[in-house]
């Protein structure tokens, strides 16, 4: 279900040398409706402009910008197509190895389960042995449901980084779109790797 106030189609970037929160324009957005029943405002002009504006000093602007001129004018604006699409560039930007699903898609998944339950069910669908989610999600899943199913719930606990912005002082937690501005592949890679399983 679409979450008021929540990430999916929000994030932050640096502007002027402190966070700045960007939102994609939604059309039908509510919180009684899935992702893939809300679909995304088609003009992205005025974010693309405060990326550049934003980002046009950064020394890989010329690669990230045209990247995100491709994500931001994607056709599919179905949201669940439209920020999955989002994923699966800066994957390949990242040169990841990663194949991509949506749960949308699967046949057999029961759309009736919500939370820690519904996670299980796709997992037993794709027949995962392991699960990853972010350490947020220390308080909404329990590792011993997971195991009476067969399945290893880790949780992902990011270590702190840090990297030259401008010549600012660094402002963290911001979209991986800064950590693509101002850094490498390879260095970005290398900051990905920056974490602990729990």
């Amino acid at each position: 279900m679409f979450i008021k106030g929540g990430w999916i189609n929000r994030n932050k970037l640096l502007l002027n040398g402190a966070d700045y929160l960007f939102n994609l324009i939604l059309m039908g957005a509510s919180p009684n409706k899935l992702i893939n029943e809300i679909f995304v405002a088609d003009n992205q002009t005025k974010l693309l402009k405060t990326i550049e504006t934003a980002y046009k000093k950064a020394p890989f602007f010329s690669e990230v910008f045209p990247l995100m001129e491709t994500i931001l004018t994607y056709e599919d604006k179905n949201l669940a197509q439209f920020v999955g699409n989002s994923i699966i560039q800066i994957a390949k930007y990242l040169n990841f190895n990663t194949q991509f699903s949506y749960s949308s898609a699967l046949k057999e998944k029961d759309n009736s389960l919500r939370a820690q339950a519904k996670v299980i069910h796709i997992c037993s669908v794709l027949h995962a042995t392991e699960y990853f989610n972010a350490i947020g999600g220390i308080e909404l899943y329990d590792k011993a449901d997971f195991e009476q199913n067969n399945i290893k719930l880790h949780f992902l606990k990011t270590k702190a980084i840090e990297y030259q912005q401008f010549r600012n002082q660094f402002v963290p937690n911001l979209s991986i779109l800064d950590v693509m501005m101002f850094n490498a592949v390879g260095h970005i890679n290398e900051l990905l790797d920056t974490y602990e399983l729990i």
